[in-house]
């Protein structure tokens, strides 16, 4: 499932797995790797989605003697819940059409 804005893309279990990577992980780099994919890619991803959103969804913090961070946004954590939440309706909504036995024997056909 993916969530788009104006027709562009903006989350999907791609960027979802990233973000909440970026989260556990506080590190951009280290969210990428986690995720199993490229730095690179995982900053296009989240320059993206702060594009097509108009807002940032990340704030890092340059290191120092406590060390970098980066964390979501707390509209960007509002966002990811409401994604998992509307994929588990999703997912709920598709069993309980394939579990009526009138699907059933439909799909049989």
């Amino acid at each position: 499932m993916t969530l788009t804005r104006r027709g562009v893309s903006v989350l999907g279990e791609r960027e979802a797995r990233l973000l909440e990577a970026v989260e556990r992980v506080r590190s951009i780099k280290d969210a990428a790797s986690e995720a199993g994919i490229s730095y690179r890619t995982a900053w296009s991803a989240i320059q993206q989605m702060e594009q097509t959103l108009g807002r940032p969804i990340v704030v890092s913090r340059a290191g120092g003697p406590g060390g970098g961070a980066t964390t979501l946004t707390d509209e960007c954590r509002r966002l990811l819940a409401l994604y998992h939440d509307l994929k588990r309706r999703l997912e709920e909504s598709m069993m309980q059409v394939w579990q009526r036995p009138e699907a059933a024997a439909e799909a049989g056909d």
